[in-house]
């Protein structure tokens, strides 16, 4: 094994390691904002996990022999190259400081890492140099949270998109569809097309429960909230979370939901 061997890693930053065979960054670890660059192995240069192994908010990149990952379960919000199994991930370069012997791994102000993490897998309130996780949008990907960002959107996907990152751009509504493009950031949907939106579609009884069906993306998770009644203090209840989006739509049966109600459902991204 190369850097480090079974259990979590958070905010750490994995360099320059190798192994004989698996895993030259990291083997059968979680990993949660880490930066896994320069390290290599005969499979799975940056790691090597199993079925069991989670990479969250994660840069692996520029990793030599073995390639950036192998047999890794699942990568969500990390940026890898080339694309892994889960959601919101992505594969552009991470853009860092200064790469010439990995000497400042820290992200340029053009970085697509920057606000594109999920906040949900946050493990620590600090970065890998102890300054505020969080600042901005959302969590940046990697070890390091980028300090001052000007716009609180997905720097990945405002790139995509065109978006300008200066923050003049965050609250606008371009496709007209009651969505700002933080929002259309957030539920990774197209700024320019009002028909990419995350809204709700129907909500139609059955035998097995209510049928609730929304507009989604297959880079999404969903959480579905329910409410019986409008005029209560807190109405809406969390019913189900980790609910993976559909490539158009997605439709979630609430089993609990088979008398005559009123109900009322709504969506959020995770």
């Amino acid at each position: 094994m190369g850097g480090a061997y079974l259990g979590t890693l958070v905010n750490c930053l994995i360099v320059d390691n190798n192994a004989g065979i698996r895993g030259g960054g990291a083997y059968l670890s979680t990993l949660v904002n880490c930066t896994v660059v320069g390290n290599s192995a005969l499979v799975g240069g940056g790691i090597n996990g199993s079925i069991n192994t989670r990479v969250i908010n994660s840069i692996l990149y520029y990793n030599g022999s073995g390639g950036n990952y192998a047999v890794a379960a699942e990568l969500s919000n990390c940026c890898a190259s080339p694309l892994g199994f889960g959601v919101g991930n992505i594969a552009s370069a991470p853009a860092f400081a200064d790469t010439n012997g990995w000497s400042d791994l820290r992200l340029l102000s053009s970085s697509p890492c920057i606000n594109s993490g999920n906040n949900l897998a946050v493990g620590s309130g600090d970065d890998f140099e102890g300054n505020l996780r969080i600042i901005g949008g959302a969590v940046d990907i990697g070890a390091y949270e980028y300090k001052t960002p000007a716009s609180v959107l997905s720097y990945a996907w405002a790139q995509q998109y065109g978006v300008a990152t200066d923050g003049s751009a965050d609250h606008s509504d371009p496709d007209g569809d009651g969505m700002s493009n933080y929002g259309e950031s957030r539920a990774n949907t197209n700024p320019t097309n009002a028909v990419s939106v995350l809204r709700m579609v129907k909500a139609t009884n059955s035998p097995a429960g209510m049928k609730v069906t929304w507009l989604s993306v297959s880079t999404r998770s969903y959480r579905l909230e329910r409410a019986t009644n409008l005029s209560a203090a807190s109405p809406f209840q969390v019913i189900a979370v980790n609910v993976f989006g559909g490539i158009t739509s997605k439709t979630f049966t609430d089993p609990s939901a088979t008398n005559g109600g009123p109900y009322f459902y709504r969506v959020g991204v995770q």
